[in-house]
């Protein structure tokens, strides 16, 4: 094998790892209010998890929702979903945070 046929199949190799290890619109965004964070990994409006945490580290009543997707509420400090779908028209990850039965922070969100 020549050198020209070695060089061409390894810049094959490279572009090929390039392109399966970043594909297209994938990310992972977060946006923090005052009392607590929302994190979120996507891919387009493919939505794999959500974590919503609190920032001072105190429990709460947590919850994330997104489009038609609304979680069921956590008490603890952060927690995360599984979420696993899509949804074409939504564009937001939100989350809240209630404390002793009140609503301290609500629409805290991320734009996907």
């Amino acid at each position: 094998m020549g050198i020209g046929k070695k060089t061409g199949t390894v810049l094959a190799a490279l572009a090929l790892g390039l392109v399966a290890a970043a594909p297209a619109q994938a990310g992972v965004d977060g946006h923090c209010g005052k009392y607590l964070c929302v994190m979120t990994a996507h891919h387009n409006r493919f939505v794999q998890d959500i974590t919503v945490e609190t920032k001072d580290g105190l429990p709460g009543t947590l919850r994330a929702y997104w489009g038609d997707y609304h979680s069921p509420k956590a008490h603890a400090a952060s927690h995360r979903w599984a979420v696993g779908r899509e949804q074409k028209g939504a564009k937001l990850v939100c989350g809240g945070l209630e404390r002793d039965g009140r609503t301290i922070e609500d629409g805290v969100c991320v734009t996907i």
